[in-house]
Order: structure tokens, then C-alpha cells, then sequence
């Protein structure tokens, strides 16, 4: 396995605008919190003025009761200690709870959060710096994680969704049977299938599931997995939590935010409740107000106002922060400086720096998370044969493909420059026919506009029958393609990281740590 090559985030179309812009710094009001070593070094001070020694102690105490019964690498337990000492900082990514991971850049982002923590200790060694894993354990959306995809199968749970996905118990376990079958004779295959089945042994709810898995795969590099489904952690959030319920703080704070990033791109990633909450009981649900109380969305319960902060007081775990409200609650219980996420994560962090200056909490560097593609040296090959280059995969393929069928054709080059031709004589009459008579003029226009049409249909036409005489070559992009965008998407969205690990097993994710460049945002890819 080798690098192959990079492209930058700024050079991909479908990367969205918003983050490009982000990137380069066109964001008034966020340049500070772009990465560099500068806007790091500022973030270890705004930390250090706002994180206690209290909430250090809290924190400790909380990710120790967290990892009782799991045994701690040497890294683990010095990342640990070191969070009790003021000097040390976390830098964070978090996700969903997959199934077996679910999509590869799973992997990705972790990895690319411990190489971050490994260079700002190289770069700061007066400060401590450790990474950590925030488990999504609060999401309610089974649906979305239950499943997970190698190159010939899908696997899917079928435990029964509603509540906090991270106390759901997926005890059905068809789909480690049936990925047994599929991993069984790969090299790295039985690794897999032992490291499935002690996470997901019966009794044990997904949060516990992922923890021993992430666990598995990264407690040598000494990374921290915390769960906010925690009293202790939320117990902290009890003011921030009030204000939300009284005043729709981040409603009315993000207003001119998300007004401007609508009016500038069309929409923001996450709207904005007047309650950013949920209620947690057996389901978890939407916290609404109608004026008079408080009702939970779906259930038969509702709160007077006195009734819901004495809820609150005396139960703060109850109460779930939704996808806007969480970057609030992971910044404020953790020593964080950076996060590291995928672009839509960063795009809906961008629309709370209003709200965060409010609650007095400092806003983190954000990261957009890197993108990996891991290609054989065989398709390298075939693409390189028919003159692509990488870069080619993430433009518009359909224009990629026009540009080769069509390259060098000769009726094509008669087809433009007769319709140059004919541009620069209707340029020369146009002007003087309308000085002539309007209708006059009106005319030319519409036999200059029916003309270049023909030209346009005449090119079309000739594509289309350019890819039919041109069968073969087409097939071979076609499939070209597929290999490099399994299921049309992005390989990282579609396979799980089981397809690379059964044939290269800890090497592969060593060659993922050694090919991310935490100073870039880029996809690499990787020859195997």
C-alpha cells in the first residue's frame, strides 16, 4: 500500500461551497478557527481560562467509571492521568453508532483525531494533548446506523428501534452468521469475525458494543471513547438546558447566522427548534412548547414551566440535546480544542458561533474530516490506459466520458467551427437589423437562436452515436467507474472497513494513520 495522489477539497466539485469557503478563509468571522498552529496555540488559552480543575475531576471520574471492566493500554492510562492536570487538552470527533462501524470513513475520522493529538504533541510538548471518541449514543434513529455494507453483502439488526440507540440491545444475530460465511477463509478474516462477536455479545446495548469494538481497533494509540448518556456529564448542562427551555436561546441567537449562510447558500445544514431538545423515557422525544406547557412530542406527558425545571434539576439525564445543541454540551464538559467532522457537521457547528460567544464557551478549531479512497494498482492501470487521471472520478463523469468518446473527432471539429462561423455572422448583421426595424431585428435574433440550436442537436446526435459505435470503451468506464464509486457514491460511504482489513488487517490501518495529512483537508488515495 502507497500513496498514489491527493486531490484538495477546494479542487472537488461536490464538496459543498460552504466548506471550501470555510477552508480558504472567505467566512467572515471564522478565520480564527480554521486550522493552523497559530489558532491552536490561542485555543490552548481560551481553555485553559474556562475549563475548572472541577471539571477536569467530574470528566476523570466519569471516563474511569465508563472503562471499568475493559483493560487500558499503556497510552490509554498516561491519556487518562493526564486529564486531571490543567496542561491537558482533548481534541474530538464523534459519530453515530454503526453497525460493525457501518461506512469506512468511521475509521477515518478516529484515525485522523489521534494523528491530530500526535502531532499537536509534537508541536506543543508542554501541553498534553489526547484524542477522544464522543459516542452519538443519545440518536434515536436506528434506521440510519442498524446496517453496514462489504462488497457482496448488506447486514442489517433487526432489534427493535425508539428510544436511545445506545441502550438498544441487538441481540438478533443473523448478521454474524452470515458475516462468518462471507470473512471465514480471508487472511485477517477470523480476526474479524472474534472481534465482532465480543461486541456484540447478547445482553450487551449497542453503546457498549461500540465502546469494546473502537476499543478493540484503537487502544493502542491511546484513544478515549466517552458516552454523554451520563447524569454526572449533563448535570453540567442544567443552566444551558434552562435558558434553552425558557428563552429558545439558540433559536433567537443563531438567527443572524443562519440567516446569512441561507441568503449566501441557499440553506443551512440544520434548522434551528425553538427547543433544541428531547425528552428521554423508553422513547426519546421532542421537547415543545405551546405557550401555556411544556408537551413531549408523541407521548401523553407535558410539564408546567415549574414542573420541567424541577424535571430538570433533579433529572438532567433525561433531558437529550438534538444534532445543534450537542456541540454545546461535548465543548463544554471536555478540555477541547479542536473537532474534527465531516462536512456536514461542520457546516451546521458554523451556524452557533453566536451562541457559543453568549454561554461564554470557547468556539473550537473545526476540521473537516479527510476522505480516503483505496484503489488496486490494476484499476490504476485501466484508468491510466485511457488517459484519466484520478481527478477525473470526482468531476462530472458524464462530461469526462463526452470529452474521451469525442476526443479527436472530426465531424465534431467541423460541427464547432461551422458554428463559430455562423456566430460571427449574426454578430455582424445583428446590430444593423435592429437599427433597421425592430422586427426586423427581432427576426435575426430568432433565426440566429434556431440555427445554433440545430448545431446543438447535431452534437448531441453525433455523442449518442459516438458511445453506441464506441460500446466497449463506454463499458470500461462505466465499470471503471463503478469500482472507484461503488453503488454510484463515495467508496468510504458505501463499504464497511471489514473489506480492507480481512486482507491486510493492522497494517491497513496503520497505512490509513500514515497517509492522512492532519494540515490538509484532501482526499488521498491509496494504491493497494
Amino acid at each position: 500500500m502507497e500513496k498514489h495522489s491527493t486531490i484538495p477539497f477546494v479542487d472537488i466539485e461536490s464538496i459543498p461551497q460552504l466548506i471550501k469557503d470555510f477552508l480558504m478563509q472567505k467566512i467572515e468571522g471564522f478565520g480564527d478557527h480554521v486550522f493552523n498552529t497559530d489558532h491552536i496555540n490561542r485555543q490552548f488559552s481560551h481553555k485553559e481560562k474556562s475549563f475548572t480543575q472541577e471539571k477536569r475531576q467530574l470528566l476523570s471520574e466519569v471516563l474511569r467509571s465508563q472503562y471499568s471492566g475493559l483493560n487500558l493500554s499503556e497510552k490509554q492510562k498516561i491519556n487518562l492521568e493526564k486529564l486531571s492536570d490543567s496542561q491537558t487538552y482533548t481534541v474530538t470527533t464523534g459519530h453515530q453508532l454503526n453497525l460493525f462501524t457501518g461506512p469506512v470513513f468511521f475509521i477515518y475520522k478516529i484515525l485522523q483525531t489521534i494523528k491530530l493529538a500526535d502531532h499537536l504533541n509534537q508541536t506543543f510538548p508542554q501541553r498534553k494533548t489526547v484524542p477522544v471518541f464522543w459516542m452519538a449514543t443519545e440518536d434515536h434513529d436506528f434506521d440510519e446506523i442498524n446496517h453496514f455494507n462489504t462488497r457482496g453483502n448488506y447486514y442489517e439488526s433487526k432489534a427493535e428501534a425508539g428510544g436511545s440507540v445506545g441502550r438498544i440491545q441487538p441481540d438478533d444475530h443473523f448478521f454474524i452468521a452470515e458475516f462468518e460465511k462471507e470473512f471465514t477463509d480471508s487472511v485477517y478474516g477470523t480476526e474479524l469475525i472474534l472481534m465482532m462477536k465480543r461486541a456484540y455479545k447478547k445482553g450487551s446495548s449497542l453503546a457498549q458494543s461500540t465502546r469494546i469494538l473502537v476499543h478493540e481497533l484503537f487502544a493502542d494509540y491511546g484513544l478515549l471513547v466517552i458516552d454523554g448518556d451520563n447524569a454526572g456529564l449533563k448535570s453540567q448542562m442544567k443552566a444551558i438546558f434552562r435558558g434553552e427551555l425558557l428563552n429558545s436561546d439558540l433559536f433567537e441567537t443563531t438567527k443572524p447566522t443562519v440567516s446569512q449562510l441561507t441568503e449566501r447558500y441557499g440553506k443551512v445544514q440544520v434548522n434551528p427548534r425553538e427547543i433544541n431538545l428531547f425528552y428521554l423515557s423508553e422513547t426519546r422525544d421532542r421537547i415543545e412548547f405551546d405557550r401555556e406547557k411544556y408537551i413531549i412530542v408523541d407521548k401523553n406527558i407535558s410539564f408546567s414551566k415549574d414542573e420541567i425545571l424541577t424535571e430538570l434539576e433533579n433529572h438532567p439525564e433525561k433531558f437529550s440535546p438534538n444534532a445543534l445543541m450537542r456541540p454545546v454540551y461535548q465543548e463544554l464538559v471536555l478540555p477541547n480544542i479542536a473537532y474534527i467532522g465531516g462536512n456536514a457537521e461542520i457546516m451546521y457547528w458554523l451556524e452557533l458561533k453566536l451562541y457559543f460567544e453568549k454561554l461564554a464557551l470557547p468556539f473550537p478549531v473545526l476540521i473537516p474530516r479527510n476522505s480516503m479512497l483505496f484503489v488496486s494498482a490494476k484499476t490504476l492501470s485501466k484508468a491510466g490506459k485511457l488517459g484519466l487521471k484520478m481527478s477525473d472520478f470526482f468531476r462530472n463523469f458524464a462530461e469526462v466520458t463526452k470529452g474521451i468518446v469525442l476526443d479527436g473527432n472530426e465531424i465534431l471539429t467541423a460541427l464547432e467551427e461551422n458554428e463559430t462561423v455562423l456566430q460571427a455572422q449574426f454578430e455582424k448583421i445583428s446590430d444593423k437589423a435592429a437599427m433597421t426595424d425592430k422586427s426586423f431585428g427581432t427576426l435575426v435574433q430568432a433565426e440566429k437562436t434556431r440555427q445554433l440550436k440545430s448545431y446543438q442537436r447535431m452534437k448531441k446526435r453525433l455523442l449518442r452515436a459516438e458511445k453506441i459505435k464506441q460500446h466497449e470503451k463506454m463499458e470500461r468506464l462505466n465499470n471503471l467507474f463503478l469500482e472507484i464509486h461503488p453503488g454510484k457514491s463515495w467508496q468510504e460511504r458505501v463499504l464497511n472497513f471489514s473489506v480492507f482489513y480481512a486482507d491486510h488487517g493492522h497494517e491497513w490501518l496503520q497505512s490509513c494513520y500514515d497517509g492522512i495529512n492532519v494540515s490538509e483537508a484532501e482526499l488521498i488515495i491509496v494504491s493497494i
